[in-house]
């Protein structure tokens, strides 16, 4: 339960903080978070991790479907991966580590 708390949590706040600061409050979200959520250090980076790989690509479905695929048939051709997945990965990353971050000062 206190796994999913985390997820919501993380991608609630860290929408609300990105529509007015830069897209690094990502990590400073996920360290709050998973500070204030008494989780195993695992379990906090998973919960990082998700949390932001699942707004990141919906926020980057949400752009896509907008502006009808300009910038994401750019990056395909530039990238072997998909930019869907590339952009939920790099999130996660960055979400993952911060929220491990939060878990490993709490315990100390």
């Amino acid at each position: 339960m206190k796994f999913l708390i985390q997820i919501l949590a993380t991608i609630i706040i860290s929408f609300i903080l990105e529509l007015f600061l830069p897209w690094w409050t990502i990590a400073v979200t996920s360290f709050a978070v998973a500070y204030l959520v008494d989780n195993k250090s695992l379990i906090s980076f998973w919960a990082g991790f998700l949390g932001i790989a699942i707004l990141w690509v919906g926020m980057a479905l949400y752009i896509d479907q907008t502006t009808h695929s300009i910038l994401t048939e750019k990056v395909n051709r530039l990238l072997p991966l998909n930019a869907f997945l590339l952009t939920g990965l790099i999130g996660g990353i960055v979400g993952g580590l911060s929220a491990l971050t939060g878990s490993f000062l709490r315990s100390a």
